[in-house]
Order: structure tokens, then sequence, then C-alpha cells
């Protein structure tokens, strides 16, 4: 169970951040905003696959006129992001933005700082503060030498500094770095440092899976340790891919409530009676058009795959020509190979409307004897994996034994 880290509380629209709420999932447009119908269009996209906030940039006034309808007509809070010119985060704060976030690297101007945090104040909307490796303030990588924690740190505590001496206090923050570990460390050290929810990212992640693999390594490690309240995936992709797998991530964490499938497989090996690749990518195929938000396991073995995924909702093990269908564990059908797949997606979906309990009482008692009885034959026939230290033991034994014979003659 992850302990998260206690931070004071803020709302960006009805969304709770930080101080218990759950970890919210963000992701930002790649429309130009003046095109109001494409920004609300993909606005939608991300509300249906995941995202619980979307930021949109505010980059001119035609960008800031337009923020004014997105913002009424959304599914979601909307975050204008503001570089450089501290008058477009007041345009988007009279648009009705549900919060801003600021660059410190480019709007430096305390005066106009402290004029954005008042004016934020009064509209009752947080201002995130973004600091980013690429674009820190000159002054500080020229104090620190590089884009380290430390002066990634610096901005943010800067900052908060001058939103503070106004009594603004809805603050989120995020120091993002490209580089994992430095992202890491640089988390680490501000949550030591503020009480502030904070904003999770390994900015310029990159294309996939080059990308996915540096933000799940950096989220991920920081989430584990209770660090972080909302996460963002900046990948080279369509936004739709970063909502749904930053939900999925927190959902495997257990950080979120299931809404989405969670296929756990085997890897194959020789043991395998059927190619377990082609039956996985079958069944992903066809229960992404279902959207069952329960975790299914196809194993590729019989004799262990049962009680290896024995925490799975619903789960096949293939046999020679058969295919075990089980619910937690237990074997609940002996289906043909051909029809695996259609059996899963059956159960499954009589799982999400009748329930776990409901589908394990109706499931035939005889059959899991039947299941038992091929399983002992598979294992008669392959072995026990779980006695492979013992075999080895004896192959050891009649090596050695066979060396000594041939030295004595």
């Amino acid at each position: 169970m992850i302990k998260r880290r206690k931070t004071s509380e803020i709302f960006v629209g009805s969304v709770g951040i930080g101080d218990g709420h759950p970890i919210s999932v963000q992701s930002m447009t790649t429309t130009k905003t003046k095109d109001t119908e494409l920004t609300l269009q993909q606005v939608y996209e991300l509300h249906q696959n995941g995202a619980d906030i979307v930021r949109v940039t505010c980059n001119d006034v035609e960008a800031a006129k337009s923020l004014a309808e997105i913002c009424m007509r959304s599914p979601v809070p909307i975050i204008a992001d503001i570089h450089f010119q501290y008058k477009l985060a007041l345009a988007a704060i009279e648009a009705g933005v549900d919060g801003l976030r600021l660059n410190p690297g480019n709007i430096r101007d305390e005066n106009q700082i402290k004029t954005v945090a008042n004016e934020c104040k009064k509209a009752q909307i947080p201002i995130r503060i973004g600091v980013n490796a690429g674009s820190l303030d000159k002054d500080l990588l020229s104090k620190y030498g590089d884009s380290s924690p430390d002066a990634l740190v610096d901005s943010a505590i800067k900052e908060i500094r001058y939103l503070e001496e106004v009594n603004f206090y809805d603050i989120k923050i995020s120091v993002k770095h490209s580089n994992v570990p430095l992202m890491i460390e640089s988390y680490r050290l501000l949550a030591e440092k503020t009480k502030y929810p904070l904003h999770l990212g390994v900015t310029e992640a990159g294309p996939l899976p080059g990308g996915l693999i540096k933000s799940v390594a950096g989220i991920s490690t920081l989430l584990n340790e209770g660090i972080g309240d909302t996460i963002r995936f900046s990948l080279t992709e369509d936004p739709v891919k970063e909502a749904k797998l930053g939900r999925k991530l927190l959902e495997y964490l257990n950080l979120r409530e299931r809404k989405n499938l969670d296929l756990i497989a085997c890897p194959s090996c020789g043991r395998a009676e059927v190619d377990v690749l082609e039956v996985v990518s079958e069944a992903q195929k066809e229960f992404d058009k279902e959207n069952l938000p329960i975790q299914i396991a196809i194993m590729g073995c019989v004799v262990n795959g049962p009680g290896e995924a024995r925490s799975a909702d619903l789960g096949i093990a293939a046999g020679k020509g058969k295919g075990h269908l089980f619910i937690k564990g237990k074997v609940i059908k002996v289906v043909d190979e051909k029809d695996m797949v259609k059996e899963l997606i059956r159960e499954g979906r009589l799982i999400v409307s009748e329930g776990v309990e409901s589908r394990l009482s109706a499931a035939d008692e005889s059959i899991n004897y039947l299941a038992e009885k091929q399983a002992e034959e598979l294992l008669n026939k392959q072995g026990d994996v779980n006695n492979i230290e013992k075999k080895v033991k004896s192959i050891v034994e009649i090596t050695t034994k066979k060396q000594y014979l041939e030295k004595k003659d």
C-alpha cells in the first residue's frame, strides 16, 4: 500500500488535487487553440480516454478569445499554458480557465507575476509553477552551471515566494527534466522543501517506446514513494495515447479504480501447447472493442496457469487442443482451443454484469475435477517445473559418475 505524501489542497475546477484526492491524469491539446471546434474535439477525446484535466496553449490573442468558448463547453477543467507574456495570463483568466501554468523561466518580472497571482486569487483559480530544465532562468543556469536538481528547485522556491508574498497559496508545482534520474532527484528534493501538490512528468520524453519507458521509470518511481498528485506522459504522440497510458499506469499501481482492461499473460515457453503470442494478440484486439474493467490472464500451460494467475478476475490456461477457463484460479469450463478467445469475451461480459461470485456459483463442480485430471496428465508427460532442482542434481550425479568411469577405464 503506497503511503502518499501529505500536501495542501487545491481545486482545478471540480477536480481536487493533493490532500488525499485521487491522483489525476493530465494531457495537453496539440491543436491550434484559435480553432475552437478542433480543439474541443480533442478535449472530448482526451476526456473519454482518461484525462481528468486538459492543458491548452494560450499563445496569442486569438487563442485567448477561443478559450472563452472552449472553457464553457469543455467536459473537463481547462488549464491555460502561458509563456513570455503575462497579459495573456490575464486574458485567459478573463476567458474563464480553471487554472494557469506559468513558466518561471520566461516570465521573470516579479511585479507581473504578482499581478497574475492577484487576479487568480480574485477568480479563485490555482497556478502551476511549471519549471522546465529546457527553459530555466539564465541567472540560475549561470549560478549552478547546468539544469541540476538544485537549480530547478531553486527556481520553484523563488516563484513560490513571489506568490506567497501576495498571500496566494493555491499552488501546484512541477520540476520537469528530460533526464530520468535528474527528474527523480529534483522531485525528491522539492518534496522535502514544500507541502504544495506536485505535478509529475518527464519533459520531452520523446516517441514510443522510449518515451513511455522514460515516463514510467520516472513517474512510477516517485508515485511508489508517495510523491506526486497529478501526472502527464509528455510523449511525441497523439495526446490521446498520453491520457490512456497515464490512466493505465495509475490503475496498475492501484492508485485509481480500474476502468480499463488489464491483460496479463505468460511470456510463453517450451511447455506451452498453443501459440501464446497469437492468442494474446487476438484477445487484445477483441477486448479493445469491449472496454471491460477487469483483469484477464492468458497462460500457455494448464499445469501452473490457473494457480499462477489466481488473482485475475478471469483467465484461460491452454492445454493440448483445449483451454481451461478459470475465475479467480478456479476452473469453470474446458473449451476447444479455437473458442478460447470467444469464451473469454463471453465470460468477461457476464462477470461485469453479474459479478465474480455469481459466476463462480454458476460453475459446474465436475469441470474442476476434469481440468485437474488433464493437468495431471500433462504434468506426467512434461514433468513438474517445480522439481527442476532435483532433476538437475540427478543429471550432475550421472554426469560425474560417467566421467569417473571413463577415467577408470
